[in-house]
């Protein structure tokens, strides 16, 4: 009998009784043993929480990202970092995924959740290196987020009608703040933030922050920012005769350009 070439990267066997046995590989993909592949994802977890670690809270340092067209961004804040951030190993960008899910459901704990994952992996790493199986640690995460979510659920403090109670909405928002910019750019901003959703929002109604759009007045600072209840309409005069100020006037609003 004649058997032909195999082809590069394919291996073939047998088993009496059995069929050719074909194992595939990528000639271009890093093939790991389990240890290895434990020590990767680890030290993947590890370097991500690095590299968070020091903008976490509100004396955290701030970030310059640079893009490729020398746009510079400073910032602190974890989601604006992962998102800017080009994550190239898989453990590593699935970290950065379940970190910005917990922005978009709460609007912070980005770092905390970076930070709490990087923790877990190195107590994960002191198991696997004492012969711990993977598995157990798995189960035993989970044990414990279970727990975690029993003692949340005795130890919040529910609040009655949190939408009147502005100065308590006003902490919340002033602790979010502060990890993210300055103290003296926080504390106006967390007024200006719970005034906004207070006016839009209604009774048995979701919360719409479409309602509420941000302006950019590049002529300004950022201590001169502040809340319009109501309309800003950044045109300016079409006439330098115009008046800057009118009061008791009438406005027309239409959804067609006049320009």
């Amino acid at each position: 009998s004649t058997q032909g070439p195999r082809p590069a990267g394919v291996s073939s066997g047998g088993r009496p009784g059995c069929g050719p046995m074909v194992t595939v590989v990528n000639s271009k993909a890093d093939v790991l043993k389990a240890s290895q592949a434990f020590a990767v994802n680890l030290n993947a977890a590890k370097g991500l929480q690095e590299v968070m670690r020091t903008n976490l809270g509100p004396r955290g340092t701030l970030k310059m990202l640079v893009g490729g067209a020398g746009q510079i961004k400073i910032t602190k804040d974890g989601s604006v970092l992962l998102n800017e951030m080009q994550i190239q190993h898989p453990t590593a960008s699935m970290i950065a995924r379940a970190a910005s899910a917990q922005d978009e459901m709460t609007g912070d704990g980005t770092t905390s959740s970076v930070m709490f994952i990087g923790e877990l992996m190195q107590l994960a790493e002191v198991c696997l290196s004492e012969g711990l199986h993977p598995r157990l640690i798995a189960e035993g995460f989970d044990l414990a987020r279970e727990d975690c979510i029993k003692f949340l659920d005795e130890f919040k403090v529910p609040v009655s009608d949190p939408l009147n109670d502005r100065e308590k909405l006003v902490c919340v928002a002033r602790t979010s703040l502060r990890t993210k910019i300055a103290p003296s750019m926080a504390d106006p901003m967390a007024e200006v933030a719970v005034d906004a959703v207070r006016c839009i929002k209604k009774a048995d109604t979701a919360l719409d922050l479409n309602m509420v759009e941000i302006m950019h007045m590049k002529n300004k600072l950022v201590t001169d920012s502040r809340l319009v209840k109501g309309l800003v309409l950044d045109h300016g005069a079409r006439h330098p005769d115009m008046p800057k100020r009118l009061e008791n006037c009438y406005i027309l609003t239409c959804n067609v350009s006049l320009e």
